[in-house]
């Protein structure tokens, strides 16, 4: 499976994007309102849990500065990558996109669909959000 959020302009050079987004405990001011819990575990690791969803633990798998930052499920339950994509677009813009990919079974991908459309969405939205002039 595997999910897109639209492209995002955000108002903050693309150095500057990335720096704030390399730090897991960053990500705690992406989220959205229906967060019930969200617990930094390691420096390049962090637990989260949206209401009615079970606990998800993120950690750092890789980062290629400036453009690129790979989040991986600590699951062995629940495999996914959350990719962020990080462009340029001029000296002081830059262009954001997260992409959710998964292998699931056609039944829970389909019970997972939304929710993780709306949660990578509202990540996005929020880190847009965050910089606007």
């Amino acid at each position: 499976m595997e999910l897109k959020t639209d492209k995002k302009i955000i108002n903050k050079e693309q150095k500057e994007v990335f720096e704030f987004l390399e730090h897991p405990a960053n990500f705690e001011e992406l989220m959205p309102s229906s967060i019930e819990k969200f617990e930094l575990v390691e420096k390049d690791q962090f637990n989260f849990q949206l209401s009615g969803m079970p606990e998800i633990r993120l950690k750092m798998a890789s980062m290629t500065q400036p453009d690129e930052i790979i989040l991986t499920s600590a699951s062995d339950k629940f495999e996914f990558d959350l990719i962020i994509h990080i462009g340029n677009v001029n000296g002081s813009k830059s262009e954001v996109q997260l992409l959710f990919t998964g292998n699931f079974n056609s039944m829970m991908a389909m019970m997972i669909k939304n929710p993780i459309s709306k949660f990578i969405n509202k990540l996005v939205e929020n880190l847009e959000m965050k910089y606007q002039a």
